[in-house]
């Protein structure tokens, strides 16, 4: 079968904005940030909670065309198949921030999970009196991806992560507190499961024609929206009603021990069925695929209160489709109502991508050019001196100086143990952090501004994972500082910097899986922290790091950059991570 590698278009670069542009066209309630990609609702009620979604384009509808009254207040759209960057989603935050509250959900994928994230701890750290009012909740509601497989990473988010916007902004737009409107999104989360089949794969505009996949004969069950790979694949094509009953057995399994992930019961069950077409199937397909799920669910004993049809997250062209089981509650165990979460989802929202149709005149294709992002303000910071502010910013020149020399043999790691970046990717954010310092953007005086700047730095030039993991956790560091002050010092103690690093490594958890021992620079950070937590004495946590960075060695890679490298190379040449090599790097050089 051979993938589809002509489009519409004007040029592949100027695809995204063209749509959105074209979107905000269609409705004009919708207004559209061109510099940042974020569509917004033009007025909306600051008195209720805001949802903002989003990720890399080519999903449409998802995301922005559920930006609407009683859906989503903004969507933050990076390239095809990539996620948008932190500081977009900063603006889309700014955008729709309220005193209500804040709660920005993400389809569990490593960029979405880290730049949104950065994004809401960055937000956080600017505004302490309002971090309690920012909500993040990521959804992997994919049941291709085993529980041993995904031990680390998690599920994939799919097309079930639409019912998750759709409930919750009903709760939203009715006027939910935002733990409520949290609680509800969290548990649509974690009992709706999907499956994916395809019968090949999609091509992104811009990028070389593609190659069939898949034989003629041939289907691929469990891919991804992004042409990640299936689990299997089965040949010859089976008929329609014995592939659906394979895809519900995916689905609703409660023997499976790799793949139970929600509690089913069988008879019983009542559930909500959505089919998605992931962009390439004709209506025609799609009448008999509601018929035979229907169908299925009913012949499994189960009592389907809902069916939803139509293309709502795709993988731009491909031909295939999804199938999302929503248990309902059956009032046992504190959840809401099958009742109330029914009734959420029949609330009719005003937003395009939900079987929706503007109920005013068209508007004009945006001329609009909202205003440059701006550097982000400091916010209401609490300023706070080190103990010694020449020394701290000593220590700072020592560490970047460090790292500069450090980076052949950073690089000469990664080139084994990754991609080979890693040593470039730390010297640019070391050169770059010493011209803050030149500049008096960081300095001793005022360390919470210091560490603000420092992740400021590894978000807009280092990039890549390792940027994104040293952001939020100097803005966390940031937050710990002041949140953790109990007493209102105004100079960072030895026991306020210990509990402040505490409070970054936990915040930092809550964006990667990774844990010591896992070969990555989660390895010497935590042991720095934890001994220094545990030990008090700076000297004893650097050499805790240190050891545990040379440890990486003998590990298994279970996480990062590693974890794609073939093991009996990493054994063979027993090279350090990268990444923990560079953690150790700094702190040796805070020591001297």
């Amino acid at each position: 079968m051979s993938v589809q590698s002509k489009h519409f278009l004007n040029t592949p670069e100027s695809l995204v904005l063209d749509s959105l542009q074209g979107l905000c066209t269609q409705n004009p309630q919708l207004s559209l940030d061109t510099q940042d990609k974020v569509v917004y609702l033009s007025s909306r009620d600051r008195s209720k909670v805001a949802l903002i979604c989003g990720g890399g384009s080519g999903h449409e509808p998802a995301h922005a065309g559920f930006v609407g009254k009683g859906m989503l207040s903004a969507a933050v759209c990076g390239n095809i198949f990539a996620s948008p960057n932190p500081a977009q989603v900063k603006r889309g935050i700014d955008l729709v921030e309220n005193d209500k509250g804040v709660i920005i959900i993400v389809k569990n994928y490593t960029g979405d999970v880290l730049n949104f994230g950065l994004a809401k701890e960055q937000y956080a750290a600017q505004h302490p009196d309002k971090a309690d009012r920012a909500k993040f909740l990521i959804v992997g509601d994919d049941v291709a991806v085993s529980k041993s497989q995904g031990k680390i990473v998690g599920r994939r988010g799919l097309a079930g992560t639409v019912l998750v916007y759709k409930i919750a902004g009903a709760l939203a737009e009715r006027g939910g507190s935002l733990d409520e409107v949290y609680n509800v999104a969290e548990w649509v989360s974690q009992n709706v499961g999907t499956i994916g089949v395809g019968l090949e794969h999609c091509h992104v505009p811009g990028t070389a024609a593609g190659e069939s996949h898949l034989s003629g004969s041939e289907i691929e069950i469990g891919m991804g929206i992004h042409n990640e790979p299936g689990n299997r694949r089965l040949s010859p094509v089976p008929p329609l009603n014995e592939l659906i009953k394979q895809l519900l057995e995916n689905v609703m399994s409660t023997s499976d021990s790799e793949r139970s992930f929600i509690p089913f019961k069988g008879k019983g069950d009542k559930v909500v069925l959505l089919v998605n077409n992931l962009g390439g199937v004709s209506e025609l397909e799609v009448g008999g695929l509601v018929r035979e799920a229907t169908k299925g669910l009913q012949e499994r004993g189960a009592t389907v209160e809902r069916v939803i049809a139509g293309t709502f997250m795709t993988s731009l062209n491909m031909p295939g489709f999804s199938l999302s089981v929503l248990l309902l509650p059956d009032g046992h165990g504190g959840a809401p109502s099958a009742s109330d979460i029914l009734k959420l989802l029949d609330d009719v929202p005003d937003a395009p991508g939900w079987k929706w149709t503007s109920r005013s005149t068209p508007g004009q294709p945006t001329q609009k050019q909202t205003a440059a992002r701006t550097q982000a303000a400091a916010g209401h910071t609490t300023k706070l001196k080190a103990e010694d502010p020449k020394a701290f910013i000593e220590a700072v020149k020592r560490a970047c100086a460090a790292l500069i020399k450090e980076e052949p043999e950073i690089t000469r790691m990664d080139n084994i143990a990754g991609d080979g970046d890693c040593g470039l990717t730390l010297k640019d954010g070391a050169q770059s952090v010493l011209r803050e310092v030149e500049a008096g953007r960081i300095s001793g005086d005022d360390v919470v501004g210091s560490m603000i700047a420092i992740s400021r730095v590894a978000e807009e030039q280092m990039g890549g994972t390792s940027g994104a993991l040293y952001s939020i956790f100097f803005s966390a560091l940031a937050q710990g500082l002041q949140l953790t002050n109990p007493n209102r010092a105004t100079e960072v103690s030895a026991s306020l910097w210990s509990s402040s690093l505490s409070s970054a490594l936990a915040k930092l958890y809550t964006y990667t899986r990774a844990r010591p021992p896992s070969r990555t620079l989660v390895d010497p950070l935590d042991a720095f922290v934890t001994t220094l937590s545990g030990q008090k004495n700076f000297a004893s946590a650097v050499k805790a790091a240190a050891d545990a960075a040379l440890h990486t060695r003998d590990l298994e890679a279970k996480a990062g950059r590693s974890a794609y490298v073939e093991g009996d190379r990493l054994k063979t040449e027993r090279v350090a991570d990268p990444g923990a090599w560079g953690v150790r790097t700094i702190l040796n050089a805070f020591l001297a």
